[in-house]
C-alpha cells in the first residue's frame, strides 16, 4: 500500500469495530445495487463507509444508526470511482484544477505525468508536492519519467539515474514512463535499460509510447520490459498489443480522439475481452472537459456496444489491477477507498453524486464547492520574475531550414524561400517567424514556420514543453508587443495585430499553468482557438502545436533548446545561439 492511504493500527482496529459495532460507520448507503467488479454482478447491498474507508458491503445496516449519514440508494446503481490511467495534467490547467474538476463527474483517481515538476521544481519540493496533494479527496499517483521528449542543453541536470531512481522510489509514483525515448533504447541506451529494470524490481510498470509501432518493434520492447501502451490507433493495432501482452489504453482526448472508432472495430473482429484494457484521455486541453473526463469514455464504450460490466470495468478495476492497486481503488468492496459514484441507471455513467475518500465532492447533483487545497506559494511556483529583456536585435532570421506543419503535432522540414530579413513578412504567404528563446534569457533559435498562420502579427507563449518561450508571428514589432505583454504577466499566452493585444491568458503558476476555475480556463481557451482559426490556422488543436513545437518524440523536425533537430538522425541541423 502506498502512503496515499495508509491506515495506522489504531485506524485499522476503529475499521474493524465497527464491524462489530463498537463504533459507528460515518455514512451508509443502503438499498442500492452495486457493480462487484470481481464477479461481474450488479448487487444489492448496504454499504459502510467509516471516514475515508468502505468497511462493510452486505445485506446488515447498522444497529444504532443516529448520527449516521445514512443515503437511500433505493432505485439507484453504485460504481466504483473512475481511474484516469494516464494524465497529462499541465495543458494549462494545474493538477488539482483537473482532479477537483473530474471528480465532479466522477473521475476520483489520478494517475500523473511528473514531468513538468522535473522543470519546475527541484526535488525536495517536488516530493513534498507530492504528498500535499495526498491531501486531496480525489486520489493522485504519479509516473516517473526517463526523458524529457525533447533535446535539452544540459539533460542530466533533470535525468539523471539518482534523479529517475529516486523519483521511482517515491511511494506516490506507481509506473516508470511514459517512454517516449524508445528508440534510444533499442539502439543500445543501457542506462535506459537500467531504469527499466529498477522500476520493474519496484514492482512499478512501464509504459510505453509507441505509435505505428510494427509487431517487431512491440515485441522487443515487451522483451526489454514495457508492460502497457495507449498509442493504438485503430481496432486491430490494440488486438495486436493485446495478444503480445500488453496492458492497452484506449484513447479519447483533443488530439486523438480515436475511441469511438477502435471500439467499433474491435467489436467487428469478434473481439469480447476486456480485462486488460483501460480508458484514457490522454491529456486533452480544457474545453474538451466541459461535460467530465472518463465518464464520457465510459459513455462511448456503452453506445458502442461494450458490454456494461466491461464499460465499467475498463475505467475502474483494469487500471488499480495494472498498478498493484486493487486492495485500495477500483472495486467497491470492504477495505477499499471510498470512491463510489451514484448513478440513476446503470447504462448512464454520469453521477448524481460521487464519493471521494469517503467526502461528497457532488449530492444530488449539487457541486459541494470544495476549496483548492494546494499553496502554489509555498513551493515557489510563482508568475515567473523576467530579468531580462528582448530587443529587435535578437530578431535575426537566417536559416534556411524551417518547420513546415502538416497538421496540429507532424512538423515537416522545409526550405525557406520568403524573406525573412524583412520587419514584417507579407500576408500572401503563410510563413511566419518562428523563435525559441531560454526562459532565463541565455540562448535563441530563429528560423520560420509555415502553416501556422497567414496574417497574425504575434503569438508569445511561455507555455512549452520545456516551460522555454515561444513566438509565432508577421511582425517583428508585433512579438515585441507580446513580448512586453507577456513579461508583465509573468508568464502565459499573448496575442497581438498591428500593435493591439487581442488576447491574453495569464499563466500565473510557473508561466505554464492557470490559477483561477476550470470554466475560466475553458472559456479562454476556445477564444484563443477562435482568434487562431480567424488569423488562418488551419488544423484543431493550437494548444498542443505549441506545446509539441520541442517535442523530438514526433516527426520530423522541431525547434528545441539544442537547435533546429532532425528528429530522426537525431541531429542539430543549426544550433541554438547565445545571447
Amino acid at each position: 500500500m502506498t502512503e496515499n492511504i495508509h491506515w495506522r493500527n489504531r485506524e485499522l482496529r476503529r475499521h474493524v469495530a465497527v464491524i462489530d459495532g463498537e463504533e459507528k460507520p460515518t455514512i451508509v448507503l443502503k438499498n442500492g445495487i452495486y457493480l462487484n467488479t470481481y464477479t461481474k454482478q450488479w448487487l444489492q447491498a448496504n454499504i459502510w463507509i467509516f471516514n475515508d474507508r468502505i468497511v462493510y458491503v452486505g445485506d446488515e445496516l447498522p444497529e444504532n444508526s443516529s448520527s449516521i449519514e445514512v443515503i437511500d440508494c433505493d432505485g439507484l446503481y453504485l460504481v466504483p470511482g473512475y481511474i484516469e490511467p494516464h494524465a497529462h495534467p499541465f495543458q494549462l490547467y494545474n493538477p488539482e484544477l483537473l482532479a477537483m474538476h473530474g471528480a465532479k463527474f466522477g473521475t476520483t483517481t489520478f494517475i500523473n505525468d511528473n514531468l513538468m515538476w522535473n522543470f519546475l521544481l527541484d526535488r525536495k519540493k517536488a516530493f513534498t508536492l507530492l504528498d500535499n496533494f495526498n491531501q486531496l479527496p480525489v486520489s493522485m499517483y504519479w509516473w516517473a519519467r526517463f526523458d524529457s521528449q525533447t533535446a535539452l542543453q544540459h539533460g542530466d541536470d533533470y535525468f539523471s539515474t539518482n534523479k529517475v531512481l529516486s523519483w521511482l522510489e517515491h511511494p506516490s509514483v506507481i509506473q516508470g514512463g511514459e517512454l517516449t525515448a524508445w528508440p534510444r533504447l533499442l539502439n543500445g541506451d543501457d542506462r535506459l535499460l537500467y531504469w527499466i529494470q529498477e522500476s520493474n524490481r519496484l514492482g512499478k510498470p512501464v509504459e510505453g509510447h509507441l505509435p505505428g509501432a510494427s509487431e517487431k518493434t512491440l515485441t522487443k520492447m515487451k522483451l526489454l520490459g514495457v508492460a502497457a501502451e495507449h498509442e493504438a490507433m485503430t481496432g486491430k493495432e490494440v488486438i495486436k498489443r493485446l495478444q503480445l501482452g500488453y496492458q492497452t489504453g484506449l484513447r479519447y482526448s483533443s488530439i486523438r480522439p480515436d475511441l469511438p472508432v477502435i471500439l467499433e472495430e474491435m467489436l467487428a473482429e469478434g473481439f469480447e475481452t476486456f480485462d486488460h484494457v483501460t480508458l484514457t484521455t490522454d491529456g486533452a486541453t480544457p474545453a474538451f472537459y466541459e461535460n467530465g473526463i472518463i465518464n464520457s469514455c465510459i459513455d462511448i464504450a456503452i453506445e458502442k456496444g461494450v458490454p456494461l460490466t466491461e464499460a465499467y470495468r475498463m475505467a475502474t478495476h483494469n487500471a488499480a489491477d495494472h498498478y498493484g492497486l486493487l486492495d485500495e481503488l477500483g472495486c467497491i468492496a470492504p477495505g477499499r477507498i471510498a470512491n463510489i459514484n451514484i448513478l440513476e441507471a446503470k447504462d448512464n455513467p454520469h453521477p448524481i453524486s460521487v464519493l471521494a475518500k469517503g467526502e461528497w465532492i457532488l449530492k444530488d447533483s449539487q457541486d459541494r464547492n470544495i476549496p483548492p487545497k494546494i499553496d502554489w506559494g509555498k513551493y515557489e511556483i510563482n508568475p515567473i520574475d523576467f530579468d531580462w529583456d528582448l530587443s529587435l536585435g535578437d530578431m535575426q532570421f537566417s536559416v534556411p531550414i524551417g518547420l513546415n506543419m502538416v497538421n496540429d503535432v507532424i512538423i515537416q522540414p522545409y526550405a525557406i524561400k520568403t524573406d525573412v530579413t524583412l520587419d514584417v513578412i507579407p500576408d500572401d504567404t503563410d510563413d511566419a517567424f518562428l523563435m525559441m528563446i531560454d526562459r532565463q534569457g541565455k540562448w535563441r533559435v530563429n528560423t520560420a514556420i509555415k502553416g501556422f498562420t497567414n496574417r497574425l502579427g504575434a503569438l508569445a507563449s511561455s507555455y512549452s514543453t520545456t516551460g522555454d518561450l515561444i513566438f509565432i508571428g508577421k511582425s517583428k514589432q508585433d512579438m515585441l508587443l507580446a513580448w512586453k505583454r507577456l513579461k508583465e504577466l509573468g508568464g502565459g499566452i499573448v496575442l497581438v495585430h498591428e500593435g493591439k493585444i487581442l488576447f491574453e491568458m495569464p499563466l500565473k503558476l510557473g508561466g505554464s499553468m492557470f490559477d483561477g476555475s476550470m470554466a475560466e480556463l475553458m472559456e479562454q481557451e476556445r477564444h484563443l482557438k477562435k482568434l487562431l482559426q480567424e488569423f488562418g490556422y488551419p488544423f484543431g488543436d493550437p494548444v498542443y502545436s505549441v506545446l509539441f513545437l520541442s517535442a523530438t518524440h514526433l516527426p520530423y523536425i522541431r525547434i528545441t533548446q539544442q537547435g533546429i533537430m532532425d528528429v530522426k538522425k537525431r541531429e542539430v541541423l543549426f544550433p541554438a545561439t547565445m545571447r
